[in-house]
């Protein structure tokens, strides 16, 4: 069971605007490493509505690295070749692919997985498959919209889902889930 989960907060609206990631290596099923980092966005604002979901504010982050300061040596390295888990993948992929576009980075062919997705198939009965619904429900004990607790979360989610499935790698687990590997790619 390896595969690593990514969650990105952004400033604002715009895709490219992240302002933090964090990332989990699962190996064998158990969280191994992690990465996280503030990220200065291309326009040094971050809305006051976003600061009331994660937190952060342009003080945190006008010192911060900017995303092609930390693809190269911190992100890409760490995800190496495994599969990207994250919750709501559509909008962490869309982040992911803005960012490498905005600063002109090559967008690798990374596969990836919707955990969202994965808690739909894996516990039907639940009337929430939010992160923070699903952390309550699992008592999961997170501080919400923080990159890299939310990434932990997520991982923690595809690990208890391969325990019901009684799958053992990523592959087993989404086939038991009836879904697919989707591939991030231009």
């Amino acid at each position: 069971m390896d595969f690593v989960a990514i969650d990105f907060e952004t400033a604002k609206h715009s895709r490219e605007s992240a302002c933090s990631v964090g990332l989990v290596k699962f190996q064998n099923g158990k969280a191994e490493d992690t990465f996280y980092s503030l990220i200065r966005p291309p326009s040094l604002y971050i809305r006051p509505d976003f600061t009331d979901i994660h937190g952060l504010t342009v003080d945190d982050v006008r010192d911060a690295p900017r995303f092609a300061d930390i693809w190269d040596n911190g992100i890409k390295p760490f995800i190496g070749d495994f599969p990207l888990a994250a919750h709501n993948a559509p909008f962490d992929m869309g982040v992911l692919s803005a960012v490498l576009d905005w600063y002109g980075l090559d967008i690798p062919k990374l596969p990836y997985f919707c955990t969202c997705n994965l808690s739909r198939h894996t516990w039907p009965e639940l009337k929430s498959h939010a992160l923070t619904a699903l952390a309550k429900r699992f008592r999961i004990q997170y501080n919400a919209h923080n990159a890299l607790d939310d990434a932990m979360t997520c991982g923690k989610l595809v690990t208890m889902s391969a325990k019901k499935f009684g799958s053992t790698n990523i592959v087993q687990l989404l086939s038991a889930a009836k879904l697919k590997m989707n591939t991030l790619a231009k």
